[in-house]
């Protein structure tokens, strides 16, 4: 029997914390939000303007399963993401609704989060999906270098609304080998 799921755990890595939401992070979560470039490849291009963030912001507290992403030396928010159960994989346990300060593109930040997170949710799941939405092309291929394959499109109701979503599924045991991977990488360039 598998133990129940902990959809707001409180994990901490070498550069990252993350919790759950708390009502008070509100502010501070907007002002992570609050560029332009981080909704740019996003269906919802204005959520960085507070009266569109705010509705949102709102809408992940009372979700659930929502953690803030703290840097640990700076004790700041950065970011948040979420746990969810997907209306087409009951069973399993989604990953999403995730962005990323853009200070933050481009180094392991994204690694490290997704690692807290998988390492977490593959201690009760034996998989993990991803729903992406078509134009979100970041997201997309973030996803695919953690090892997740690509499964076909869907059209779900996730925040709301039914819209469409690509959906990669990552297994246990492909996200074992792309750590692996992932690891003897950053080993051998440590090395050079």
């Amino acid at each position: 029997m598998a133990l129940p799921f902990d959809s707001q755990p409180d994990l901490s890595g070498g550069r990252l914390r993350i919790r759950p939401l708390l009502s008070n992070d509100l502010e501070d979560l907007y002002l992570a939000a609050s560029a332009p470039e981080i909704w740019a490849g996003h269906p919802s291009t204005d959520r960085y303007r507070r009266e569109v963030f705010e509705p949102y912001a709102r809408t992940l507290l009372e979700s659930g399963g929502t953690l803030v992403i703290i840097d640990r030396a700076e004790n700041r928010i950065i970011g948040c993401s979420r746990y969810y159960v997907s209306p087409d994989q009951p069973e399993s346990i989604s990953i999403g609704f995730t962005f990323l300060h853009h200070s933050r593109w481009g180094g392991g930040t994204n690694f490290e989060l997704k690692r807290l997170m998988l390492d977490h949710a593959f201690l009760t799941f034996s998989e993990v999906w991803f729903h992406i939405s078509p134009i979100n092309v970041r997201s997309q291929h973030a996803t695919k270098k953690l090892g997740a394959e690509y499964i076909g499109n869907a059209v779900l109701d996730l925040s709301g609304q039914p819209s469409h979503w690509m959906c990669f599924r990552l297994s246990k045991k492909a996200w074992e080998l792309t750590c692996h991977d992932r690891s003897w990488s950053s080993e051998s360039a440590a090395r050079k």
